[in-house]
């Protein structure tokens, strides 16, 4: 019993990565929504509400992980690949809800077009991320190793164009908005949709080194 015990295992990772990347994704929607209908007070609340609710399924599958990684003998990937990409991933889930976060504590009253525009491209980033995770299970077939490695590339393009908004975003910003007030609150705002592509772009720096490690 003993013995049986002690024989080799792996975990099953890359299912739970994959919940993790569906659980990205669904609060990616949810805040997309959210921005769409912010002049609603009740379906903000909603869709708040399902970001929170993501971010905390997102959490389960981040600790399940983790215990995993000390109870499997062996892994299917390196220890540390598997810790660094699930906690990489895991503060996307938490960008995305900080940001939900930030526009009700600083009492944001209508979203900008660039708040927009960083969103829609911060959705896009996290349906790539889920895309390339889901390719992990296979990328011993060559085919399947290129297809990651190309999805991740549309993840560092997406990142480049969010740069771009911001930064179009931040001298609209400072030219035009007169309320000190409302200036800062924006400016964190943007900071924070920016933020999310970078978290993305690392989470597709680790899958490349994970494809090209182990392909």
């Amino acid at each position: 019993m003993l013995f049986a015990k002690l024989l080799p295992r792996e975990g099953n990772f890359f299912e739970m990565f994959n919940q993790h990347a569906d659980r990205i994704v669904e609060a990616a929607h949810a805040f997309s929504k959210l921005v769409a209908n912010y002049s609603d007070p009740h379906l903000r609340q909603k869709f708040n509400q399902d970001v929170d609710i993501a971010e905390r399924a997102a959490d389960r599958v981040t600790h399940e992980v983790n215990k995993g990684i000390h109870k499997t003998f062996i892994t299917p990937i390196d220890r540390e690949q598997i810790h660094c990409l699930i906690n990489t991933m895991d503060d996307i889930a938490d960008l995305i809800q900080d940001s939900a976060e930030t526009m009700a504590l600083y009492d944001v009253h209508h979203m900008t077009d660039d708040i927009v525009r960083l969103t829609d491209v911060s959705v896009k980033c996290c349906e790539r991320v889920r895309d390339a995770v889901k390719l992990l299970a296979r990328i011993a077939d060559p085919a399947t190793a290129e297809a990651a490695l190309k999805t991740c590339e549309e993840i560092d393009q997406l990142e480049s164009d969010a740069d771009r908004i911001m930064r179009s975003a931040m001298s609209k910003l400072f030219r035009e908005e007169p309320d000190v007030r409302e200036l800062i609150k924006l400016k964190a705002i943007y900071e924070l949709l920016e933020t999310i592509t970078d978290k993305c772009e690392d989470v597709a720096n680790v899958i490349e080194g994970i494809v090209l490690e182990n392909s």
